[in-house]
């Protein structure tokens, strides 16, 4: 018995034809057509379409070279993940002993800072109590 019916036998004849003078354009893109296997799956495709004997199209499926490329990658990638949580862990670290320095250096300041105020204000306060000395001195000698 028969796989493929006569209407599939010239739909796949007619696309090849149409390939071989260069006119036969692909479904959405229409880029001109040039593999005999894209041919022939159009003609093919269109023997479905027209109701011929044609067993239902196969899923596209990967090559076993694809399959073992893809493996590859996948175990690339978990890889670069486990490498990636690394690194995060490591900037996290590195970033949280930046803050604490921050922190600390911040308190630093401040206690410089209030320091600098109280000695600003020992000294303003200095200079006061030395000016009205001189100004009651003044005023006793006259």
């Amino acid at each position: 018995m028969a796989t493929y019916g006569k209407k599939a036998s010239d739909k796949v004849e007619e696309a090849m034809h149409e390939r071989k003078q260069g006119s036969l354009k692909s479904g959405r893109s229409g880029k001109k057509v040039t593999s005999k296997k894209q041919a022939i799956a159009i003609g093919l495709s269109e023997a479905r379409k027209e109701g011929g004997k044609v067993p239902p199209a196969k899923k596209a499926g990967k090559k076993s070279s694809a399959k073992k490329s893809s493996a590859k990658k996948s175990s690339a990638k978990k890889s670069s993940a486990k490498k990636s949580s690394a690194k995060k862990t490591a900037t996290r670290k590195t970033a949280a002993k930046k803050s604490g320095a921050r922190k600390t250096a911040s308190k630093k300041t401040a206690s410089r800072k209030t320091t600098a105020k109280k000695t600003t204000a020992k000294k303003t306060a200095a200079k006061k109590s030395r000016t009205s000395a001189r100004k009651s001195a003044g005023s006793r000698s006259s």
